[in-house]
Order: structure tokens, then sequence, then C-alpha cells
């Protein structure tokens, strides 16, 4: 992950303008190298932990995805048979046969429902914190770069 850096060690913005101004140009080219390359790898570790987070939820709802296969697989195997046997006391065998496989579909149905749920919560599987923290840099440089020109 990366580290996050108390503000409160750091330079203010005026002692850093006034440090700068006094620096020869490569070493300000240095510092720059340094610092794009040290930003580029917390960006990369931001990444890297948001795509975590995001295939977890893509587990999990695959996960539910299974399980709403197995439970519909035990369910008719064994409740097919006790259901209908039971219903057919009442109604036609044909007929206690459709029911209970209707309400079973229904179940199946909900699951699946919810598995699917799951996995939008992860889509799209873009790192969105690190693509708007990384648009945020390069709008603070290109600013900085104008401001330097002027």
């Amino acid at each position: 992950m990366a580290k996050i850096e108390d503000p409160s060690t750091q330079p203010s913005v005026t002692e850093r303008d006034t440090a700068t101004s006094d620096q020869p140009v490569a070493e300000l080219v240095k510092q720059l190298s340094e610092q794009t390359s040290r930003l580029a790898r917390q960006e990369v570790e931001l990444a890297k932990a948001e795509l975590a987070i995001k295939g977890k939820r893509v587990g999990i709802g695959a996960g539910m995805f299974g399980g709403a296969g197995i439970f519909g697989l035990y369910a008719a195997g064994a409740l097919v048979a006790a259901a209908v046997l039971a219903l057919a006391t009442a109604v036609a065998a044909w007929l206690s046969a459709l029911i209970v496989g209707v309400v079973l579909a229904a179940a199946a149905g909900a699951l699946a429902l919810q598995g699917k749920t799951k996995v939008q919560q992860a889509t799209p599987p873009v790192p969105e914190q690190a693509t708007e923290s990384v648009k945020e840099d390069v709008q603070w440089a290109k600013q900085r770069a104008q401001e330097g020109r002027q």
C-alpha cells in the first residue's frame, strides 16, 4: 500500500518555494524526477489495493452464483420427490410436479439476482480512485508548469 506521509513533517509551500528558488535547475529537475517516480509508485500501489477489493467482490458474487446452483440441485433432488408426492394427494401428479418446479426455480432465480448484484458492485474493474488521483496530479503539474512560464 502507498505510504501516506504526515503533512506536518512536510515543509510549507512558502518554505518550498523559497528553498527551490535558491537551487540550481539541475537540482530541481532531479527533485522533480524523484518526486514523479515516487508519485507513480504510490499510484500503482493505490491501484493494486483498489483492484484487490474489487476482485474480492467478484469472488463473493461468483460464490453466490455457485451457491445458487448447488442449492438448486439439492433442492431439486431432495424436495421434488417429497413435494410432488405430497401434492399428488390433493391434485393430479403432473400438476403437483409443476408447482414444485416453479417454486424451486423462483428460489434459484432469487439467489442468482443477488449474485448478479454483487458482481455489478465490483464492475468496472478499473481502479477509479487511482485514476482520479492521477488526473488530479496531471492537472496540478500542468498548472504549476504554466505558473512557472509566467
